[in-house]
């Protein structure tokens, strides 16, 4: 993630798009998407964005699958 986001020229914009909550790496191995929003959070000019189930736009029954998963996930 460092790698790629150090490679930003001028007049440039990034976007990256990721799930923490489908990281297939070993518990407490955090991921780079994880890393990076730690470390970087706090930069004005970088921002993130977060989605949950009512932004769904698929089949209305992923937004059930989706809240079964977070109410399921004890990190959440």
């Amino acid at each position: 993630m460092k790698m790629f986001l150090t490679r930003l020229g001028e007049g440039s914009r990034m976007v990256i798009t990721g799930d923490r909550s489908q990281v297939d790496l070993p518990r407490g191995v955090m991921s780079g998407l994880h890393d990076a929003e730690k470390l970087l959070k706090h930069i004005d000019a970088i921002s993130f964005n977060y989605f949950t189930s009512k932004d769904v736009v698929r089949h209305p029954l992923v937004a059930k699958i989706i809240d079964a998963y977070d109410q399921a996930d004890p990190a959440k």
